[in-house]
């Protein structure tokens, strides 16, 4: 007889939405079974993880938005994880992608979740490989992760998606910098979104020069220019998005770096599982007060009382 973790499992496998609902919120959580939930997973690698990621205000959601409408027409099945910022207090989402995307929302063949970032600092939510891998049990063609958007430390979702895609704007600053910032280094495939705006083509033309610049023998990133507003440039970059994904899966090399960087996440939130945060903060409170407070010897003596505590 099946156990009720195991029920809602093979729901969520049946494509039930209601099921897939309950599984990520029990994950997220950590409620009582999510660890034997998520050992019970068992993935065909038939789903796809499409990272969109870039600077806020780069039109990631409307992008997202498009690409939605495009894969839909297609007869595709997706999966959206739009990853909102949160208060850095109750943790709570300050945005709802899901109203943005409300064309979409009641589609049989869409599901869209809003999680919120949780003071995570790579732009992800820190459940986000659980909650991805649970998502594929579901058999949607494709998943989409869209980031807050935060900065360098976005490198994050190159750990997590199967093609990752850069979105920039003419307004978005120095590309340099984003070289710098190691943006060329996850980019599968960069989008110079807002293309009817003044210093697009310059943009342009300078990513052009940067790929050409780190082309190796697996050939040149490439660089689409789109409106996602009118939906111009759309078909080209899921074109580019689809070709990369049916040519990726001969990259032993990349699959082993994604799935040690996924073993790796996983092992630091074990790690750091008996972690009380309100804990720590009540300790800080404490010894802030105190001359001479130095927050490396707060933690450590943090540390020191949590080991003690477990023996």
């Amino acid at each position: 007889m099946q156990t009720p973790l195991q029920q809602l499992h093979a729901q969520i496998k049946s494509g039930s939405f209601r099921a897939l609902a309950r599984g990520i919120t029990i994950v997220e959580n950590e409620l009582t079974g999510y660890d034997a939930l998520l050992k019970d997973l068992n993935d065909t690698g038939n789903t796809k993880v499409v990272g969109i990621t870039g600077p806020p205000g780069a039109g990631k959601s409307t992008l997202v938005n498009a690409l939605l409408g495009h894969w839909l027409a297609e007869g595709l099945k997706i999966a959206v994880l739009a990853v909102d910022p949160s208060s850095p207090f109750n943790y709570g989402s300050l945005l709802g992608d899901r109203i943005r995307m409300n064309e979409f929302y009641t589609n049989k063949n869409i599901y869209i979740r809003s999680l919120s970032a949780r003071g995570a600092l790579g732009g992800l939510n820190a459940k986000i490989v659980e909650i991805t891998d649970l998502v594929k049990e579901a058999r949607f063609d494709i998943v989409l992760v869209e980031t807050v958007g935060v900065g360098q430390s976005e490198v994050e979702i190159a750990g997590l998606a199967d093609c990752t895609v850069v979105v920039l704007v003419p307004e978005a600053g120095d590309e340099v910098q984003t070289l710098k910032a190691g943006i060329m280094e996850i980019a599968d495939i960069f989008v110079v979104n807002k293309a009817d705006r003044a210093d697009a083509e310059g943009l342009y033309r300078n990513l052009r020069m940067l790929v050409h610049e780190k082309a190796t023998d697996g050939g040149e990133i490439p660089v689409v220019k789109t409106i996602a507003t009118g939906k111009d440039g759309v078909a080209d970059l899921s074109r580019e998005i689809m070709g990369f994904l049916e040519g990726k899966g001969t990259n032993k090399m990349r699959r082993t770096y994604m799935l040690t960087e996924k073993a790796l996440q996983i092992i630091r939130k074990i790690r750091m599982r008996d972690i009380d945060t309100d804990a720590l903060a009540a300790h800080i409170g404490v010894e802030m007060g105190k001359p001479g407070c130095n927050i490396y010897r707060v933690t450590e003596e943090f540390l020191r009382q949590l080991h003690e505590s477990s023996r």
